[in-house]
């Protein structure tokens, strides 16, 4: 059996076309599932574990990582698919919130149920947990 060898040599620059190795190497960094995509998935790994522990809530079960891209264009994406992961990165602004199938709003507030027709929100600052992750692990 002859295993090819894994030299980088690229002589491209002398005029010459680049030796079997060098495509060779390339083709397998560039290949879906190949090294290229592991070392990527490997360096992300961090990002996405520390990014789910800063998470609030639930919201750390729906932090995915996702290789897209072949070659130079490859890129790992960490995407939060929690429904209202937009509201706490982003964060909100004061709102009235007003009941819209009933006459009133019900919730608990110090251990008693409460009634009312309207409830002024006082917004929420923003969790910027993503960003944070991934100045963290770089």
């Amino acid at each position: 059996m002859v295993r090819p060898e894994l030299r980088a040599s690229h002589p491209r620059g002398r005029g010459q076309a680049p030796n079997i190795h060098a495509r060779f190497i390339e083709r397998a960094l560039r290949r879906p599932g190949g090294i290229g995509e592991r070392l990527l998935r490997r360096r992300a790994a961090p990002i996405v574990r520390r990014a789910k522990q800063l998470a609030p809530g639930s919201m750390a079960r729906g932090i995915t990582l996702r290789i897209e891209g072949t070659g130079r264009g490859m890129q790992a994406i960490i995407t939060p698919t929690h429904p209202a992961s937009l509201y706490v990165i982003n964060g909100t602004r004061p709102h009235v919130i007003r009941p819209s199938r009933a006459r009133a709003l019900r919730f608990q507030a110090c251990g008693r149920t409460v009634y009312a027709a309207r409830v002024n929100h006082p917004g929420n600052a923003a969790n910027i947990f993503l960003a944070q992750a991934v100045r963290e692990a770089l």
